[in-house]
């Protein structure tokens, strides 16, 4: 495996669970909590995915950083999210390619400039893939496309996962709590079996350790993903040391922005499904 692939395909398992980190941290106490220390930490953390979706929109900013054989590989992505109903309308710049992402209706379209927008069949412009189709399909470790709401999902799972509060820290002015969050693999690999086994590998735990920050109203503000993986272990040859790690963020700003997502024509989509699960066949339109 490609040194750049075995980064790449670690980034999109890693980059929709996320984080962020700035500003100054408290110590624990009083002033540190700003959601009360009578509140369990499990609690309310699983709490803030209610809160969040509460709040129905968001702007959103993702940053992922993949260091593997002396190569780093960066990518930043800021737009808007529809939190109550999954869409959102993002632009993600990678290595000097930027990328439209639209995700509407369980589907991802992403529009490439450059040098990437060959990519696109049939002389179109938007690659379209089916989140319902694709599924936990492929073998373990397949890349898929990023939804930005998937950090705010991990949240429900919270009542299965150990959570440890931190303190109280302040995030662009505004005061939140920190918790340290570790979360089974088995919610990453959205059911696949044998992702889930190849993570727990990779991982060498079959917990996903996990950094949130909540605001005053409980609702989700960071996310932090700290990841050091060995995807090539026993796997190609001469490779078996090579140590990957993985760093992903997420900041929600500004709830309750406007959000309007719709999807490109279908006369200028090419569905590849297909080629994403692996599977025989070509590109169809729309």
């Amino acid at each position: 495996m490609p040194k750049t692939k075995a980064a790449s395909a670690v980034t999109a398992l890693v980059l929709a669970a996320a984080l962020t980190g700035c500003g100054s941290e408290d110590g624990p106490g009083p002033d540190g909590d700003v959601r009360g220390a009578a509140t369990p930490p499990a609690r309310a953390v699983q709490n803030a995915y209610r809160a969040t979706l509460a709040a129905r929109t968001a702007r959103m900013t993702v940053t992922s950083k993949v260091v593997a054989e002396g190569q780093t590989l960066t990518g930043h992505g800021s737009g808007v999210a529809d939190l109550e109903h999954g869409a959102s309308r993002f632009d993600l710049t990678s290595q000097g390619t930027t990328i439209e992402q639209r995700v509407v209706d369980g589907a991802v379209y992403q529009k490439p400039t450059g040098a990437r927008r060959g990519a696109v069949p049939g002389g179109r412009t938007w690659l379209k893939i089916d989140l319902a189709r694709l599924g936990g399909t492929g073998p373990a470790g397949r890349s898929r496309p990023t939804d930005p709401m998937e950090p705010v999902r991990y949240l429900k799972d919270a009542g299965r996962a150990h959570v440890t509060r931190v303190g109280g820290q302040t995030l662009d002015g505004t005061r939140t709590t920190h918790y340290r969050v570790a979360v089974p693999v088995s919610v990453l690999a959205r059911g696949d079996a044998g992702q889930e086994q190849e993570l727990r590998r990779q991982l060498g735990t079959d917990r996903l350790p996990v950094e949130v920050w909540l605001d005053g109203r409980g609702r989700l503000r960071q996310e932090r993903v700290l990841l050091t993986l060995h995807p090539l272990k026993q796997r190609t040859p001469g490779h078996g040391n090579t140590r990957v790690t993985s760093t992903t963020e997420v900041r929600l700003t500004d709830f309750g922005t406007e959000v309007k997502v719709t999807a490109p024509p279908a006369a200028d989509t090419a569905d590849v499904t297909g080629r994403a699960t692996g599977s025989a066949g070509t590109a169809q339109a729309g």
